[in-house]
């Protein structure tokens, strides 16, 4: 598993998908980073927003279960790989893990240094995680 969560937490950029009220998915990109073992994603003001109040995280709040999914295309297709998430999430507006959260999303990419995100920190605790390679 540590395997699959090393080559996920590397990659710049997940979808994850949680339940709208009615049960349906609703799947977005993010970008992501992980600390120990938990991947977390910030809602920042470097990318363009109707607001911050994200519909994700009103899904999280009505209902935990997400899913993430990591993968990596090419046209070699002996270099196709995927890894996918299945969690619980959760909601970090402050505190010790939202702190080291955002030293990490900084540290992964150079606009959120630039311009540090102030927003909320949704964090994915795995709960499983299958993952495939082509080689």
């Amino acid at each position: 598993m540590n395997d699959w969560l090393a080559k996920a937490g590397a990659h710049p950029v997940g979808r994850l998908a949680t339940l709208r009220p009615d049960g349906t998915p609703r799947l977005v990109p993010i970008t992501f980073a992980l600390v120990d073992g938990l991947f977390c994603s910030v809602v920042d003001e470097v990318k363009p927003k109707r607001s911050t109040r994200l519909a994700r995280l009103a899904d999280v709040a009505r209902d935990p279960r997400v899913a993430l999914l990591v993968d990596h295309y090419a046209a070699d297709w002996a270099q196709l790989w995927w890894v996918r998430v299945d969690g619980t999430a959760a909601v970090h507006e402050a505190g010790e893990l939202w702190e080291r959260a955002l030293e990490a999303l900084c540290a992964k990419y150079p606009p959120y240094a630039a311009a540090r995100p102030t927003g909320p920190v949704l964090v994915v605790t795995p709960v499983a995680v299958r993952g495939w390679s082509a080689s």
